[in-house]
């Protein structure tokens, strides 16, 4: 995905896999087909070459799926012990 601060641009009519939180037509490029995903989405696209078939997908990411409850959790930093450890040591000052 390209960054809001960079202005580079796909081929146009280029067909693109991006991570950006954002779309809209000629975003990255005139005429580009562009498809929002997640990381691991655009990984499998990134190897493959091409966007994969759900089928292909699954395949691909099953080696995750093991440690998904980790991958996926909501982080609560202010119940994770190492987080709340370091924001005990922040100071912070006004003036």
């Amino acid at each position: 995905s390209l960054c809001m601060g960079n202005q580079a641009r796909v081929r146009d009519g280029a067909t693109v896999m991006s991570t950006s939180t954002r779309n809209f037509p000629n975003r990255l490029g005139n005429g580009a087909n562009v498809y929002l995903g997640s990381a691991e989405l655009a990984v499998v696209c990134a190897t493959m070459g091409r966007i994969p078939t759900p089928e292909e997908y699954l395949a691909q990411v099953e080696g995750i799926n093991t440690m998904s409850d980790d991958i996926y959790r909501y982080l609560n930093f202010d119940q994770i012990e190492e987080f709340q450890q370091a924001a005990s040591e922040v100071v912070v000052s006004f003036g």
